[in-house]
């Protein structure tokens, strides 16, 4: 029988989200691919520094044991197969058991991610990422330039999520922005008790749950929603997580204070959200990711 990937949490990254890979990014934006392969290839034997959300997938890699694989992680990269090599070579030299790849050469890469039946797909790309979206797959733009990762809690993965359009749907960002914060503020009051739609990334926090009830070693998860809401549209956030019987650990109800702060003292191993203000504020303290969904970015 052919291997299988089912029931696990498949994430699929590229390389320069997994690697830091900004020095020879600079000849490939040039245009000069065959000068990044041929860098890449004098580098072959030299480690790549750990990227962005290097440290997430470390840790999420560790709930695997030898009884059971619950997180499998494939590098999905616009690289070339020659680059490749690095990649899993500086995989192997830091004890991440990456063994599939796809290597597209310029090309978008997106399309396998249906294949791979891939939950969460983090790219430097912007429009690889806003095509993944587009597809139904949870998927973020990540900022390789962001603060790295406290290595604070070694046997915790801490993820940190935005609500509207991320969690839960654009239909509340929507009133927002079309009628403003009082509007917003009565509608969401009205509406307590109705659960919102889904976002792209329910399905991520719902393998993070499962991942939490499976686990058999030391690895835990930590969660939290961080959001620019405040009381009373609080409660429908939560009723709608009550509804969908998924738990957070912690809850941020900002009401438009910089999120940046915060997730520096929760120390997330990567942060998602929606608006590019809030990734800017929360890039200087911790990994994040620009998720290019809801009416904020189109």
């Amino acid at each position: 029988m052919p291997a299988s990937l089912d029931g696990q949490l498949v994430v699929a990254i590229s390389s320069r989200a997994l690697f830091d890979f900004e020095e020879e990014n600079e000849l490939f934006e040039a245009g000069d691919d065959r000068a990044y392969m041929d860098l890449q290839q004098q580098r072959l034997d030299l480690p790549a520094k750990p990227g962005v959300a290097f440290s997430l997938v470390n840790k999420l890699l560790g709930f695997n044991t030898a009884e059971a694989a619950r997180v499998e992680v494939v590098v999905l990269s616009r690289n070339d197969p020659i680059s490749g090599m690095r990649v899993f070579r500086s995989a192997r030299h830091y004890g991440l058991a990456i063994q599939r790849g796809v290597f597209t050469r310029g090309e978008s890469p997106w399309r396998y991610l249906r294949p791979l039946n891939a939950q969460l797909f983090l790219s430097a790309n912007e429009a690889d990422v806003r095509t993944a979206l587009a597809a139904g797959v949870a998927a973020a733009r990540v900022f390789p330039l962001s603060a790295r990762a406290s290595g604070a809690h070694p046997n915790e993965v801490r993820i940190a999520f935005d609500g509207d359009a991320v969690l839960f749907s654009d239909e509340a960002e929507q009133v927002f922005q079309r009628e403003g914060l009082n509007a917003f503020q009565t509608h969401e009051t009205e509406h307590a008790n109705t659960p919102m739609q889904a976002g792209p990334f329910k399905p991520v926090l719902q393998a993070l749950q499962r991942l939490q009830h499976q686990r058999q070693g030391r690895m835990r998860v930590r969660t939290a929603l961080v959001t620019a809401r405040s009381a009373p549209a609080h409660e429908r956030a939560m009723r709608t997580l009550m509804d969908w019987q998924i738990e957070v650990d912690e809850a941020m109800f900002l009401g438009g204070l910089a999120k940046g702060e915060f997730l520096r003292e929760f120390e997330p191993d990567f942060f998602f959200d929606d608006q590019l203000g809030h990734i800017t504020s929360a890039s200087a303290h911790v990994p994040s990711g620009h998720v290019a969904a809801g009416v904020s970015n189109r």
